[in-house]
């Protein structure tokens, strides 16, 4: 018997590939505000931020004032952190529900598109119906796999 932890469990495989990618995703978007920060030498948080350094030998209390071109990137970060690790600990316990793979498939697969159109809709300053709606399809997603987590545990 395979265990539902394992990779060869295609339900778990697909759920590890799917974990990754949002992992990488939510690790790597600091990243995109780091160099959004030194690329318009802008949008920094702390007073010491804007002192001289080899790194800003220029500093100016102006660098310490929020700047739209950062600021994006951390809101889509905060979003991230708002809404990856849910999908973590809920695909998790899926797997272990031992669901069909197609429903799987579809659900893990939906949340990663979902979040990937609404990485290019915040980006992108898109509507905000736009951003809504990729959001609100990965949170139904994920609300399915709990639901349906749910359930089985209560029908053993």
């Amino acid at each position: 018997m395979t265990s539902s932890l394992s990779l060869e469990n295609t339900v778990f495989w697909t759920y590890a590939l799917a974990a990754s990618i949002m992992l990488l995703k939510l690790l790597l978007q600091p990243w995109m505000t780091v160099v959004r920060m030194m690329k318009v030498n802008a949008g920094f948080r702390n007073p010491e931020d804007a002192k001289k350094s080899p790194m800003n030998p220029s500093p100016s209390l102006a660098q310490l004032e929020p700047n739209e071109y950062v600021e994006r990137s951390r809101r889509l970060n905060l979003n991230d952190l708002e809404s990856i690790p849910a999908f973590l600990v809920a695909g998790l316990l899926f797997v272990m529900a031992a669901p069909p793979l197609l429903l799987a498939q579809v659900l893990i697969w939906g949340y990663v598109l979902s979040r990937a159109a609404h990485f290019v809709a915040y980006a992108t300053a898109q509507l905000h119906e736009v951003r809504a709606t990729f959001w609100s399809i990965g949170s139904i997603a994920v609300l399915v796999m709990v639901g349906y987590t749910i359930v089985q545990l209560l029908a053993r």
